[in-house]
């Protein structure tokens, strides 16, 4: 997340032009959280999906039967007819050559997910700050080392002179953009797959994204960008993740309109409130836990203990259950411990036995020991 004060803004005649400077949004100082953009990127992505399903009839449609039992064959419905070789071939079975598929595909598939409001919220404040952020641009594959500065903010009058896309092009080459647009260019190449034959012949990656505002820009300059390789344009009233992070990988190379970044600052978004900083200022959790305030209060860690079994015990050896099972197993179960009890009283017994005679015994010898001496 980004901290400076102020950011610059350019003129597209030339990038080492400053026209002024404006201050920095709250929202660029929101912690950057890859898991919760990815996570709103991968349920939002999914409301775009368009159903499908089998034919209700696909793998049914045989005129087949079984033959029944006493022909040394499976029971499964067969084809009837002959003459060919798909009479006498299984049919309907999962299993079967032409039969239907396991659990067909129905159109009434839950297809969409519902992502909290203040998540999505979040989401897109963080990704806003990561695009502020030169490591994490570049680190996600965009050439923006010759670009002036991050975030890249073009002049109000150039956006309003910008009105044909040769007056685009010169723009961003003076703003540095056409290495990242080259790339683009460069990585067009032949989808692998049936997506070729369904309108999807072609893929490439995705350049910068300019940010404007559809109330003060107009429409021009949309018109203007939308021929030129990888460049999108988005809206700064209605910023979708999907746009700010493609693929749930944050760092999209972005461009600001001047109304646009001045349209941010007096919007909710701009101003902090959805930056999350009430639930952590902090996002690098490992180095909290780590950290020496939370060790010092953690108690040391014990000895490792052994993996308990999962393994369901048997019926018979539980107590509980052979009362369930057996009325009798109570009176056996205090059966059981009368003799045991009365075993260790005789095993006492036996050993008093023992020690008496030995001590008769010792007695025995010291009296004729004595007669002797006398």
């Amino acid at each position: 997340m980004a901290s400076r004060p102020t950011v610059s803004v350019y003129s597209s005649a030339d990038s080492s032009k400053v026209v002024k400077s404006v201050a920095l949004p709250a929202v660029f100082n929101t912690p950057i959280r890859p898991d919760v953009i990815h996570f709103t990127h991968t349920n939002l992505a999914k409301n775009a999906r368009q159903p499908y399903a089998v034919s209700r009839m696909a793998g049914m449609q045989h005129s087949a039967h079984s033959w029944g039992t006493g022909r040394a064959v499976a029971r499964i419905p067969r084809v009837s007819g002959g003459g060919t070789h798909r009479a006498g071939q299984a049919a309907f079975g999962n299993m079967c050559r032409k039969g239907r598929m396991f659990a067909p595909t129905k159109t009434w598939r839950r297809w969409h997910r519902k992502v909290n409001t203040t998540q999505k919220r979040f989401a897109v404040a963080s990704a806003v700050s990561a695009t502020a952020v030169p490591a994490l641009v570049m680190a996600r594959g965009h050439r923006v080392s010759a670009v002036p500065e991050l975030p890249l903010i073009l002049s109000a009058e150039d956006c309003a002179s910008i009105k044909k896309t040769s007056q685009a092009v010169t723009a961003l080459n003076n703003l540095h953009c056409d290495e990242d647009i080259d790339r683009v260019k460069n990585s067009r190449k032949l989808r692998a797959g049936k997506g070729k034959m369904r309108g999807r012949r072609f893929v490439q990656r995705r350049g910068p994204l300019v940010i404007a505002s559809s109330k003060l820009d107009g429409s021009n300059l949309g018109r203007a960008l939308r021929n030129i390789p990888g460049v999108e344009i988005a809206d700064v009233d209605r910023l979708n993740i999907l746009q700010l992070a493609p693929g749930g990988h944050v760092g999209r190379f972005v461009i600001w309109t001047e109304q646009a970044w001045n349209s941010l600052q007096q919007s909710a978004l701009g101003s902090g409130k959805y930056s999350g900083s009430v639930m952590m200022s902090n996002p690098d959790v490992a180095r909290i836990i780590n950290s020496d305030e939370v060790q010092s209060v953690l108690r040391v860690a014990g000895p490792a203990r052994g993996v308990r079994s999962l393994r369901k015990r048997n019926a018979l050896t539980n107590l509980g259950t052979m009362i369930k099972l057996n009325p009798y197993s109570v009176t056996e179960r205090r059966r059981t411990l009368k003799a045991s009890e009365a075993g260790k009283q005789a095993k006492a017994g036996r050993v008093d036995a023992v020690e008496r005679k030995r001590r008769n015994t010792v007695k025995k010898n010291v009296i004729a020991e004595l007669r002797q001496e006398a």
